[in-house]
This record gives C-alpha cells, sequence and structure tokens, in this order.
C-alpha cells in the first residue's frame, strides 16, 4: 500500500526589525500530512541496477461501494481477474528475464521492475503514475524520495484513456512512456505527450483499414458502437469521416457507458435490431464490450456482420459459449502476431506463492483458495451441521495445493496461438532495453548531450533515456521484426482476422487477409474473400445498403429528410442515359442519338424517309406509273381519233396539255420517294406545282367556254320560248276569231337564229392563251421561290424521339402557301365556271364531268390536310403521293372516261349530229303547236350547230 503526503514549510520565528538581515537565513521544518492511501497491487524488485516500469489493467473495474467520509480516505479495491492481461504481465517479466540473461544486450545492467494494477481505471492508473515517480510507497508529487535504481521508462498503462492520463503526467517531468495497447489518435500529439511512445498502431491505420474494409465490399449502410473514451471516440470518428466522404451513410451511432447500465446497454441492443444496417462497425475494448454481447446472445440478435476493432478481435472475455450465432462471420483487424519461444513454458512454471496478484489469479483459475484458514472457513459454511471430518479438517475443500496444472486450465493466459497485444508487451520492454543499451554503451566524448557527453546508467535523467527511445532501432528477437519510432510511431500492421465456427461451437481465428503501411494515406489492403465464412455459415458477403444500387440506366433520387445513401432509383427519361451504377444524374444523347430500351447506351436514331425498295414505296411507285401509263394510253387513243369530231370539238391541243400535266403529276409523285437531296426536294415540290397549274389552267379554259356557252344557249332558249307563247297567243286569237288563215301565218313566223360566232366568243387560241398565261405565272412563282429560298433535304429530330426522318423543308412556308394557294384559286374557278354550266344539254355533258372532277379534286385535297397532320415521318410522304394519285385519277377519271368511252366503245355514236345539242321537249304542246315546237327544235339546230358535244 503506498500513501501519499502533503509537505508545508512553516517558518519557526520571525525577526521584527527591518535592517539588512530581516530577511536573511530563516530556521524551517517540513511537517508532512497524510491525504490519502492508495491501494495497488504491483510486482517490484527494485534492486537491480535500473528499474522499469510498468501499468497493466490485472482487473477490470474498481469494486463499487460507500465512501465512508468519517475516516481516512483508502483507495477501492479491484475486482474481475482478467486472465489475458495478467499474461501480458507475465510476459513483461520473461522479457525482462530474458534481457537480464543475455550477454550481447546490457551485459553490465540487470533490469528491475515495478509493475502496478491500472484496474482499467484513470484513478488507479494515476496512483500507480504518482507512485512510480516518488520512488517509494509513499507518494509525494515533485518529488523522487527514493534512493535506489534509477527509473528508465514506463511501459503502459493499458487502454488509450489510462494512457492519456498516465502520459499527461509522465509529460511534465519528461519521462518516457511505451504502450502497448494504447492506440487512440489523440495520442499523436507531441504537444500534449512529449514524451509518450507506442509499439502498437496509431487508430488511424485501424480507422483506414475499417474504412477500406467496408467499401471493399460495397456496403453503404453500416452503424457503429464506440465505447465512451478516447480510444472508442476518436476511432469511431476518424472511420466516419472516411466511410461518408467516400458516400458510406451512418445508420445509427450508439455509445457503450464504461459503467454498463441495464437501460443502457437495452436501448444499444433495440437501436441494433430496429435498424436495416447489417453491417456493425465497434470500436471499444472487451471489458466495455462484453456486456452488450451477452444481452445480444439473450435476445438472439442474429443476421449481423461485426467488425471488430483490436481491442477485442482475438479477447477471450468476448469468446463465450452460445456466442456463434450473434458472432459468428466476424471481421476484425489484429495487431501482428508472433511467436515467443520459451513463453509458455515461463507461464506454466508460475509460482502461485509469489504475489499476492499470482495468488488471486491461482485462486480464481482454479476455483479454489490457498489459505487454509478461508478453506475452513468455506468448509463449515458448506456443511450440514457446521462441523468438519477429520479428514476434512486436514485437507478442506476448496483449498489449492499449489501444484494444480496450469496446462490443463485451456484458458486466455496458457493459449499462446494469439500473441498479439503480448507481442506488443514484448517489443515495448525490447525497446527500453535496447535505449538503455545504446545509453550505456555511448562513448566519451561523441555523446548527444551538452559538449558531447554521456549519461551514467547509474544515474542518468528521464529526458536523456528519451533521447535514445525515439532514436531506437533495432530488430525484435525471434520475429527479425524492425522496430524503430517515427515521431513515436511505429508502422500500421494488422492481420485481418474472421471468427469461423465449427460444428461443435469452437472458435476459430482465420487470417483473411492483412493491412500495412507506414501511412494511413499510402496503406495497401489484402483480401482473400474466399477464405472468408460469413454470418450463418454463408460463402457470400452480406449486404448492407439502405437502398439498392440504382442500375444503368436510372439515377438516384434522394428521399427527403434520409441519408443520401437511401433513395430511389428513377428511370431516365427518353433520350438521356446512365450508364455506371448509382448514377446522380442522367446524360443527354446527342442530336442524333437516342436512348435504347434500358437507357443505358446513347445508339443511333433511326433514318427513315420511303425508299423505293420497301413494300410501300414499290406500291406506289406501281399505281404512278400504272397512272402514268393510262394517261399516255389515253392520249395514244386521242391522236389516233384526232380526225374525228369528239377529238376536234375538244380541242386536241389543250386536251394534250392536260394529259401531259397529268403524267406529269402521275410522275413526279415518284420523286418524292428515296432519301432527299436537293435536287429531288426541288424537282418535287416545283414539278407538282406546275403540272397541276397546267392541268387546272387547262380546265379553266374548258370550264370558261362552257359557261359561256350554257348562257348563250339559255337566252335563245328564252327567245324561243317568248315565240312560242307569241304564236300560241296568236293562234287562240285566230281560233276565236274563226280564221285559220291567220292562224297559220302566226305559226310559220320564226325567229330570226344568230350567227355562230355570237355564241363562241372564246375561240380555240383564247383557251390556250390562257392555260399558258396561268401556267406562266406559276412557273415564274415558282423560279423565284428556287432563287430566294428553295426547298432542301433537312434532319426532322424533333417529330419522333426515336428516329431522325429525313424529309425535304419547303425553305418558305409564304412561298409554299402562295404556290399551292394559286392552284387552289385555279381549281376552284375551273369549278365555278364548270359549275354554271352543269346545264349545258349535250350528249356527253363535258360540263358536268369538270365539275365532278373538280370536286372529286378538292374532296382528295380537304382529306388530305388532317390526314397529312396527323401522320409522321415516311407516312406524310405516303399520304402526300396517295392524295397526288387520287386527285390525278379523279381528274383522269371524270374528264378523259366518258370520251374514251365514246371512242372505244361506241365509235358509232363519233358524228357531227350527236355532237350537237339534244332537244328539250316542251310541256302543253297540242295540235298546231306542234309546227311551234318543230320550229323551235329547228331554231336551237341552226343557232347551236357550233356547240360542243
Amino acid at each position: 500500500m503506498t500513501i501519499p503526503y502533503v509537505c508545508h514549510t512553516i517558518p519557526l520565528h520571525n525577526r521584527e526589525d527591518h535592517g539588512p538581515m530581516a530577511y536573511g537565513s530563516v530556521s524551517t521544518e517540513s511537517t508532512c500530512k497524510l491525504k490519502a492511501k492508495f491501494n495497488l497491487n504491483s510486482y517490484k524488485d527494485v534492486k537491480k541496477k535500473v528499474t522499469v516500469g510498468g501499468m497493466f489493467s490485472v482487473h477490470q473495474r474498481i469494486v463499487s461501494g460507500t465512501r465512508n467520509t468519517s475516516t481516512l480516505p483508502v483507495s477501492s479495491g479491484c475486482e474481475g481477474f482478467n486472465f489475458r492481461t495478467f499474461r501480458w504481465t507475465q510476459t513483461m517479466l520473461f522479457a525482462i528475464q530474458e534481457i537480464n540473461a543475455r550477454k550481447d544486450l546490457l551485459p553490465n545492467t540487470d533490469l528491475g521492475y515495478v509493475i502496478y494494477d491500472s484496474c482499467f481505471t484513470i484513478s488507479k492508473a494515476v496512483e500507480g503514475t504518482l507512485t512510480y515517480l516518488t520512488g517509494q510507497d509513499v507518494a509525494v508529487p515533485n518529488y523522487r524520495c527514493g534512493s535506489g535504481a534509477p527509473l528508465a521508462a514506463l511501459v503502459g498503462a493499458g487502454g488509450s484513456d489510462l494512457s492519456i492520463a498516465t502520459a499527461r503526467i509522465l509529460g511534465l517531468y519528461h519521462f518516457p512512456q511505451v504502450s502497448y495497447f494504447s492506440s487512440c489518435s489523440a495520442l499523436q500529439s507531441k504537444f500534449q505527450f512529449p514524451t509518450f511512445l507506442r509499439t502498437i498502431p496509431n487508430d488511424q491505420h485501424q480507422s483506414t483499414a475499417m474504412a477500406k474494409l467496408v467499401l471493399h465490399f460495397g456496403w453503404t449502410w453500416v452503424g457503429t458502437i464506440a465505447a465512451d473514451d478516447d480510444y472508442g471516440k476518436y476511432g469511431i470518428k476518424e472511420f466516419k469521416e472516411q466511410v461518408e466522404e467516400a458516400g458510406v451513410c451512418i445508420s445509427f451511432s450508439e455509445t457503450l457507458p464504461t459503467v454498463a447500465s441495464p437501460e443502457d446497454i437495452a436501448r444499444v441492443v433495440d437501436t441494433v435490431v430496429d435498424s436495416t444496417a447489417k453491417i456493425i462497425v465497434v470500436f471499444a475494448s472487451d471489458v466495455n464490450l462484453n456486456p452488450l454481447i451477452a444481452e445480444l446472445v439473450r435476445n438472439n440478435v442474429t443476421n449481423r456482420t461485426w467488425i471488430a476493432s483490436e481491442a477485442w478481435v482475438t479477447s477471450a472475455l468476448i469468446n463465450q459459449p452460445g456466442i456463434s450465432s450473434v458472432l459468428g462471420g466476424t471481421l476484425g483487424f489484429g495487431v501482428r502476431r508472433a511467436e515467443i519461444p520459451g513463453l509458455q513454458d515461463y507461464l506454466l512454471r508460475l509460482d502461485p506463492y509469489d504475489n499476492t496478484l499470482t495468488e488471486e489469479f491461482w485462486e480464481t483459475a482454479f476455483n479454489c483458495t490457498l489459505d487454509y484458514a478461508k478453506a475452513m472457513r468455506q468448509a463449515r459454511l458448506s456443511s450440514a451441521n457446521g462441523s468438519l471430518s477429520r479428514g476434512a479438517r486436514a485437507v478442506p475443500e476448496g483449498l489449492c495445493n499449489g501444484k494444480e496444472g496450469l496446462l490443463q486450465l485451456h484458458n486466455t493466459y496458457t493459449d499462446v496461438s494469439q500473441l498479439r497485444i503480448t507481442y506488443n508487451v514484448y517489443k515495448a520492454v525490447y525497446a527500453v532495453a535496447n535505449a538503455l543499451h545504446n545509453l550505456e554503451h555511448c562513448v566519451v566524448g561523441q555523446g548527444p548531450f551538452n559538449k558531447n557527453s554521456c549519461a551514467d546508467i547509474s544515474a542518468f535523467e528521464p529526458w536523456q533515456l528519451m533521447y535514445y527511445l525515439k532514436n531506437v532501432n533495432f530488430t525484435v528477437p525471434h520475429t527479425a521484426e524492425e522496430i524503430y519510432f517515427d515521431q513515436g510511431e511505429v508502422a500500421g500492421y494488422y492481420d485481418i482476422i474472421n471468427w469461423q465456427f465449427n460444428d461443435d461451437g469452437e472458435l476459430s481465428y482465420v487470417h483473411v487477409g492483412n493491412y500495412t503501411g507506414k501511412d494511413p494515406s499510402t496503406a495497401k489492403m489484402e483480401i482473400w474473400n474466399s477464405s472468408i465464412v460469413w454470418n450463418n455459415g454463408q460463402f457470400e458477403p452480406p449486404r448492407s445498403v439502405c437502398s439498392e444500387n440504382c442500375a444503368p440506366g436510372t439515377r438516384k433520387g434522394i428521399r427527403q429528410g434520409e441519408p443520401v445513401c437511401c433513395f430511389d432509383c428513377i428511370p431516365c427519361a427518353d433520350g438521356e442515359i446512365s450508364n455506371i451504377t448509382n448514377a446522380r444524374e442522367c446524360i443527354q444523347c446527342g442530336e442524333d442519338y437516342w436512348s435504347n430500351e434500358v437507357r443505358d447506351l446513347c445508339i443511333p436514331k433511326i433514318i427513315e424517309f420511303l425508299a423505293f425498295g420497301e413494300p410501300l414505296g414499290i406500291t406506289l411507285i406501281v399505281i404512278s406509273a400504272f397512272g402514268a401509263l393510262i394517261t399516255i394510253g389515253v392520249m395514244v387513243v386521242f391522236l389516233l381519233n384526232l380526225g374525228t369530231p369528239l377529238v376536234k370539238a375538244n380541242d386536241p391541243l389543250l386536251s394534250f396539255s392536260l394529259l401531259f400535266s397529268l403524267v406529269v403529276t402521275f410522275l413526279c409523285s415518284i420523286v418524292y420517294l428515296g432519301e432527299p437531296a436537293p435536287w429531288s426536294c426541288m424537282t418535287s415540290q416545283v414539278a407538282l406545282a406546275l403540272g397541276f397549274a397546267l392541268c387546272l389552267a387547262s380546265l379553266m379554259g374548258k370550264s370558261v367556254v362552257l359557261m359561256l356557252r350554257a348562257r348563250f344557249l339559255k337566252a335563245i332558249r328564252e327567245r324561243a320560248k317568248a315565240a312560242a307563247k307569241a304564236a300560241k297567243a296568236a293562234a287562240e286569237a285566230a281560233a276565236n276569231s274563226d280564221s285559220p288563215d291567220v292562224i297559220a301565218t302566226n305559226a310559220t313566223t320564226e325567229v330570226p337564229a344568230p350567227s355562230g360566232p355570237e355564241v363562241d366568243v372564246l375561240t380555240f387560241g383564247h383557251q390556250r392563251l390562257m392555260a399558258a398565261v396561268a401556267t406562266l405565272i406559276q412557273a415564274a412563282a415558282c423560279t423565284v421561290w428556287l432563287i430566294i429560298l428553295p426547298p432542301h433535304p433537312v434532319k426532322n429530330t424533333a417529330a419522333q424521339n426515336v428516329k431522325i426522318i429525313l424529309e425535304c423543308d419547303v425553305g418558305s412556308i409564304v412561298f409554299i402557301c402562295c404556290i399551292f394557294g394559286y392552284d387552289m384559286l385555279l381549281a376552284l374557278v375551273a369549278f365555278i365556271f364548270a359549275f354554271m354550266a352543269r346545264k349545258l344539254e349535250d350528249h356527253f355533258s363535258e360540263a358536268k364531268c369538270v365539275t365532278f372532277g373538280m370536286l372529286v379534286f378538292f374532296i382528295v385535297w380537304i382529306s388530305f390536310i388532317p390526314a397529312y397532320l396527323s401522320t409522321r415521318g415516311k407516312f406524310m410522304v405516303a399520304v402526300q403521293i396517295f392524295a397526288i394519285l387520287a386527285s390525278s385519277f379523279g381528274l383522269l377519271a371524270c374528264i378523259f372516261l366518258p370520251k374514251c368511252y365514246v371512242l372505244l366503245v361506241k365509235p358509232e355514236s363519233n358524228t357531227e349530229e350527236l355532237m350537237k345539242p339534244r332537244p328539250k321537249p316542251r310541256e302543253g304542246s297540242t295540235g298546231t303547236s306542234a309546227s311551234l315546237a318543230s320550229s323551235g327544235t329547228s331554231l336551237n339546230a341552226t343557232t347551236a350547230s357550233t356547240v360542243i358535244d
């Protein structure tokens, strides 16, 4: 037990004079007051040349209880013996014994030791540090009261929280500290911890390794659990920063209290159960984590993969019966593993009576007591009547004999298969020993200190040893690992360990990869995926995502109020693609490209035009050619019958121009087919406009003549009717006066017939001139159109998304409307004139044929407009061609079919007489009025002798 004192200096007397010697020598005496008693378990051997300190958490916690303030305070005892850390303690003793036995390392110096139990508590670690610095059982801050061997360095103090506390104190005195287990990244600050070194990698390496592991398996949805200490907080903070920067989301982040309570543990378990994350990263020591694992086992929380930090990945405290369903498949990072020859034999030669800690270990391991009196008391308590037999009194039940076999224990203490932290302890002791060796063998005059001086191994200062520790470089015995410190740090190296259970529930730590690197930013990690057995014996890595990856062809749509890893996969719009997984945005395809069905590739748009070789094109060509051939055939028929009355009566030249224009319209429809080219665009539009202009102008010339003849004949009929009425009136008057002679005279009275030229005001020449002028006007307009804004081929990408429609752009809407509007005007004029002449009575009803032809023309083109506007692509061209062909066939049939019928089928009707108007019977003709009717007929025949048809 150590006892801290506080010392005060008290003056014995005061001088009241104020002379020069008023404040001269003053007699004082020191009075030390006991402030508290420390209760520390320790190993000590200070009767050596140099003493090395050590600190290990042999117990897991301090004994809780109410503090009595009415008595002298005494620090609490410890409970919860930890076999693992006790093995670390024995490893330090083994290393010191091994060094003392060597002749090549410190041959002239033996090492002693002072090892304290920190009980995994900061207060105990501080107690041990103060006592160690004081050099005696009485801890006096700022003083070293002992007169024994100089203190070399402190190996410890276990967890990061403990080392932070001790390093702050040791740093005040520039006292070296070499840690084997404190990996917290906060300890790398040389401003706060100038004398801290460690043989375990900085947790920056471990946080980076964990982040790389998570990213390697594509996990984007993970939970984190950290101990409520510097080790857990700093470690998990570094991990979260790295994975979040890479796009990983944290499902939950829980903290394990250092003093576990059922409520806190239940809260963490509920969080784990409720979360959808299948990967849980734990940065905690085995002592802090053990209560949580026990609760998870009790609640049978399975189907989770745990990522373990080095503090618990190989801990036997966690490896308890029944954990296989919960922790099976765990992946973790263990520091470098090594074989230490002779260590197991040393551990098995333990003397149970050597030390109080050794006694406690023995009693805990074998569940017995080495105290005979205590065994007797327990035996009496367990007996029924409180009395013991003579044999029981000789060897009471529960008494250890000190010869129990440690080899049969099969516990953490004797298990040397996973010497990782143990190896760190071994390296830390050797680092101190090598630094002392270099200090001892300093060449006088070549030393590193003032005036090239050297330190004395028997009386050196801690800061002098610190110089050699920072610059030490040695090879570890048996492993050949080279050790040196870079700003107090060693290179990062971890074995990636997989927890695999056999059918009997026995755990094996399987090496499945490595992490190595001097700097976290350049470190490399290697994982052997095929060697990993996951939770529930699966060989495929589990998936842990808030949302499944968005496949190519979709993009991520962030859910409001949720982490970025929780998203919806939204299909790319038409014409957009995403060719990577989890694309944030879709990419717009180029103008000539379109997205495929799955929208992960831009493919060239389909080039569409009405080709000659496709069925529709062939059909249209056949129909157009048929129409042109029929029209040519009509021309041949007319040529063969050129001298007949019917052909002569229809102005052969105008008829041929009309037939020629129909041939042009039939054939120009073929030019609409095929891939548009500048010449075809111009030819098709201009040929159609001129062809219809010539056709309609010719029909207009015909219809004007028919209209004039109809009006003239109407006038003749009205005069004849008036004459008939006059004759009738005269006849009635003669009848009333009984004078037949008068009647006969009146009845033979005739109306003078007008001459022929008065009927045909417009001759064939006039008709031809009208047609020519109308056509030339259209030709002039088309010429201007072709010069200023000619039609040209274009790629229409707006009409249909997936197609590029090759079509002809008309160049100017104004021009196209004017040109085809002019054709419509000619058609309308021809229709009006023909309609006015529809009652012209002849054998062939020419006016009616033109009227019907114009009606067909209008019906076709009026129907064409909605059909054209409702179609896209090549079918627009097809509709336009159908309209051209239909209107051309309509005009050809309505105008020339009756004539061809007479010329080919009824040639006997092709006479001069039948070309004259037909007689029109009169109603009410009686008796002598027949002569009037005959006279009227004769008049009509005379006056209409030149009427066509």
